[in-house]
């Protein structure tokens, strides 16, 4: 087919919507007063990605529809368009927009652009994943929390020209009211609504404040997203049933309720693929970079997850077989993913998650961190089994914890697994640190002793840093998987400035780590 008979699909739509003719006819503004969220595109597949806006309905006529039009192109110029579309932007999607533009061709860079209202919004780079490929670079960051500092991580990455995708792994808002998680007093960060997020409109207002900062408007301008959600999407310590944090006694709500405008506001408000055939939201999926590597994305938050243990009950909780991160459906997906990976000679086996994976107390030991892994460590076992059934080349990615890590992941670090070698090693695991939020650690001097405890304690740990935000870059060949950490040297003031931090290799022979 050729490239001017193509045609979009737009996600609300039930049907193919044939092309718009003619150019948009209007010209860019600095004073953009309809797509003051900017443009992003996400879940590329080899012939499809989704690209998404909003658009601000005038204050005048805040609830009448309006007709959004979109192209996309092979030049930055707009010289090569290969398609356009057009859909409605209505009240009931908070005026947010997604189009799933479909026949594009693999592993190629496009631009597109949206217009409504006689004004163009900003221009989006975007990439379909590749049919074959030697290479794949992929940005992995999480934990951006507004009032905390500037989203200077997100600035670099929308600089770099070298990445094929962005893959995000929660905690992309989060719903504290101001002073309760970070004060934006100083920076003119506070959050909107200056209350804990609740209600569906207060989960838009956030989504929509965090929209308007302008490096994550470049970040998702400059390149495909991959994203899942964490609990901060949610409410702190989000399981399938409820949160830490949430409280129906104080006028809360039920927890179906606000479960249900997160959902809806998340969907709304980011470049994801919608399966509109389930009746359960699912957000865990998979990507194919080729026979390279396959990308699994896992919901470790919402749709499986029992309540992490108390205090009181840990080891006979955590210790629980029946006790699950993932649940029953979901395990059992993954397990058909790597093995349909594996048969179909797939070279690596990417699995980016939330929370920490890796063992960080000794078995028949309590933890004081039950809502890892080591809070659920049958269901760790699980994977782990799932991991060396499939003989996959599995690389863990992980967010949430706020500071950076490499481990090996063998069964159990201190028996039968031996770190100069890497004998024992079944997968390998990368933490990235925050975009703004602070160290899990604490400040500096409590994070240098932590620092070294955790280095003195774990044979299987092979770097971890608590002190600096930042994001990693993941450098996959046929012959190794290699990881890099970046940070910024601040986030109490806007800056361009990074430092390289550490890398670490894993060779496709197996084995543990070696750093770089």
């Amino acid at each position: 087919m050729s490239t001017s008979r193509r045609e979009f699909l737009g996600t609300a739509a039930l049907a193919g919507l044939a092309p718009i003719a003619g150019r948009l006819p209007v010209t860019a503004r600095q004073d953009r007063r309809v797509f003051l969220h900017g443009v992003a595109s996400g879940d590329p597949l080899r012939e499809a990605v989704i690209l998404w806006t909003r658009a601000t309905p005038p204050e005048r006529d805040p609830l009448t529809p309006i007709a959004v039009s979109c192209e996309i192109a092979r030049d930055e110029g707009f010289r090569q368009i290969v398609g356009r579309a057009m859909q409605m932007a209505t009240p009931s999607h908070d005026f947010t927009v997604k189009i799933d533009a479909l026949g594009l061709d693999p592993g190629t860079t496009y631009w597109y652009r949206f217009s409504a209202l006689g004004e163009l919004s900003p221009v989006g780079r975007t990439r379909t994943l590749p049919a074959s490929t030697s290479r794949v670079r992929l940005a992995v960051a999480s934990c951006a929390n507004l009032p905390a500092g500037f989203f200077n991580v997100y600035g670099r990455i929308a600089a770099r020209a070298d990445l094929d995708a962005v893959l995000h792994l929660g905690d992309y808002i989060y719903e504290y009211r101001n002073g309760i998680y970070g004060d934006g007093t100083a920076f003119g960060r506070i959050p909107m609504p200056d209350k804990e997020a609740v209600t569906l409109e207060d989960y838009r207002t956030r989504h929509a404040q965090y929209k308007t900062d302008p490096d994550l408007q470049a970040a998702h301008a400059a390149h495909p997203w991959i994203t899942v959600w964490d609990d901060h999407e949610f409410a702190n310590n989000a399981w399938r049933e409820g949160a830490q944090n949430h409280n129906p006694e104080l006028g809360e709500g039920t927890w179906a309720d606000r479960r249900a405008a997160i959902i809806q506001s998340y969907l709304e408000w980011m470049p994801i693929r919608e399966d509109h055939t389930m009746r359960q939201t699912r957000i865990y999926r998979s990507f194919a970079f080729g026979s390279l590597a396959d990308l699994v994305m896992l919901d470790a938050r919402y749709v499986g997850r029992d309540q992490e243990a108390d205090a009181a009950d840990r080891i006979a909780v955590i210790e629980d077989p029946s006790r699950t991160v993932l649940g029953s459906t979901q395990e059992a997906w993954l397990a058909g993913e790597l093995s349909a990976s594996q048969r179909a000679g797939v070279t690596w086996q990417i699995i980016g998650q939330q929370i920490m994976f890796a063992h960080l107390a000794q078995p028949d030991t309590p933890t004081t961190n039950t809502d890892v892994w080591d809070g659920y460590r049958a269901a760790r076992d699980r994977l782990l089994d799932t991991v060396a059934s499939t003989n996959a080349n599995s690389v863990i990615l992980t967010g949430d914890i706020h500071s950076s890590w490499a481990f090996d992941v063998p069964r159990n670090p201190w028996r039968g697994y031996d770190r100069r070698t890497g004998d024992g090693c079944i997968a390998v695991e990368f933490a990235t640190p925050a975009v703004s939020s602070p160290s899990s650690m604490g400040p500096p001097d409590e994070a240098r002793v932590a620092m070294r405890r955790w280095m003195e304690t774990l044979p299987h740990l092979h770097w971890v840093e608590g002190l600096h935000r930042g994001y990693m870059v993941l450098d996959i060949t046929s012959a190794r998987v290699r990881n890099d950490w970046f940070f910024v040297p601040t986030v109490a003031e806007r800056s361009d400035a990074e430092i390289f931090a550490k890398g670490y290799v894993r060779d496709v022979n197996g084995g543990g780590l070696q750093e770089v």
